[in-house]
């Protein structure tokens, strides 16, 4: 990784997040900055997720640990697990995953075929006891918010729902200016700790099979990479020294929907198997938003940006307008602020605030016509123009999760 781009150096001189020994290792905190990008990313994935059909849901961060042995997790991942809390007579764990929580709430009430698939989801929190040796910024911490969802659903809708979940990833990338590395079909590999059900894995892996060679996608299958209880699809990224990581999942799982006697009326008034999809559009929220400061160095796609807009009075006789124009921003739903000349010379102000996709100048003339001269991020200046002209492409561009900062053939030098 080259230093430049290390998400744990920017994070801290950006101030977007850090680390106490105090709170412990792999127990990052997020400052101001740092929380609105990961709010800005929640938020777009809970409205991606509504808009695909999904219904949140919150579940508890505890569990009995017979929940976990029910699902598989203690008998085949226990050892990234913390130890069980011993709370009258009864041992209770810090939850590893979210998926025996969502089968137990799907338990809790009766289903019919119509009512299929069910599509469940959660932005929860999960706990990994992660060795002290491989923790290190956002990418291998301890606690972790995960982006998990999922589908219950009949065999014959496994596909369509498997593929729905690549299209969301696919679209979640564009907006945030991510490049996959690879595909990867993550099978079982010789010596790990997985459920030994032959039948169900091949079932699970001809699945997910069929959707990558439909999809087009290019893929490789690799051994050793799959969940304890089923293969999945992993969408591999790459931070800037070319190392992997799995920012992206979709799992086909057989597995927990027998373990936890999971069932829907048919149209033969009889009970059947659902089969449950695990997705992942951005996997975790810390993970994420690590790769995001890597790949972009900081300077954010601007929906997602801690700042937006930055206004710069000239003069401290502008900066009743400035500040003006930051209120309007506000009520618009944009993150903006005012530099003014207290700050430094324009030019200073400018660097200070290079990495914000929009910066606003206000001389004389612009404040007695209520224009901006607009600065670009990557270096083009528009011609001064109305602010209520500039906040509305600003505010449209930033609503539609776009990448560009200006919409091509609107000027700029």
């Amino acid at each position: 990784m080259t230093t430049a781009h290390d998400h744990r150096r920017l994070g801290r001189e950006l101030g977007l997040f850090d680390t106490d020994p105090l709170i412990g290792a792999g127990l990052p905190y997020w400052l101001p900055d740092g929380a609105t990008v990961r709010h800005a990313l929640e938020e777009y994935i809970r409205a991606a997720e509504r808009r695909a059909g999904y219904r949140h849901v919150y579940s508890p961060v505890l569990g009995k640990r017979e929940l976990y042995e029910i699902s598989g997790h203690w008998s085949h991942y226990s050892d990234d697990m913390f130890p069980p809390l011993d709370l009258g007579g009864e041992q209770v764990v810090l939850r590893p995953s979210l998926c025996p929580h969502h089968a137990v709430m799907y338990r809790s009430r009766s289903h019919s075929y119509r009512e299929l698939p069910l599509r469940m989801a959660e932005l929860g929190g999960m706990y990994r006891a992660e060795l002290s040796g491989v923790l290190g910024g956002l990418t291998r911490v301890r606690a972790i918010q995960l982006n998990d969802a999922h589908i219950f659903c009949t065999l014959d809708q496994v596909e369509r729902e498997a593929r729905g979940a690549l299209d969301m990833i696919r679209d979640a990338y564009r907006a945030l200016g991510i490049t996959p590395a690879r595909y990867r079909l993550s099978l079982p590999g010789a010596g790990g700790k997985y459920v030994a059900a032959p039948e169900l894995w091949q079932r699970a892996t001809a699945l997910l099979t069929e959707v990558l060679d439909r999809s087009g996608l290019p893929y490789e299958a690799v051994e050793g990479e799959a969940a304890f209880y089923g293969p999945k699809i992993d969408v591999q990224v790459a931070d800037s020294a070319g190392r992997e990581s799995t920012l992206s999942t979709v799992q086909v799982d057989f597995h927990q929907p027998e373990r936890f006697d999971l069932h829907y009326i048919g149209p033969d008034g009889a009970k059947h198997r659902p089969v449950m999809v695990h997705r992942s559009i951005i996997g975790s929220v810390e993970r994420a938003v690590a790769h995001l400061i890597e790949q972009h160095g900081g300077a954010f796609p601007a929906w997602l940006a801690p700042t937006q807009l930055v206004v710069l009075p000239i003069s401290g006789s502008e900066v009743p307008n400035a500040e003006a124009i930051a209120r309007r921003c506000a009520d618009l739903g944009l993150r903006a602020e005012v530099a003014g000349p207290e700050r430094g010379s324009l030019g200073a102000r400018i660097r200070e605030a290079r990495l914000v996709p929009y910066q606003a100048v206000v001389g004389a003339k612009e404040a007695a016509d209520d224009h901006v001269a607009l600065r670009l991020r990557d270096g083009r200046r528009l011609d001064p123009r109305p602010v209520a002209d500039v906040l509305a492409r600003v505010g449209a561009l930033v609503e539609a999760n776009s990448t560009d900062l200006w919409e091509e053939g609107d000027g700029g030098s």
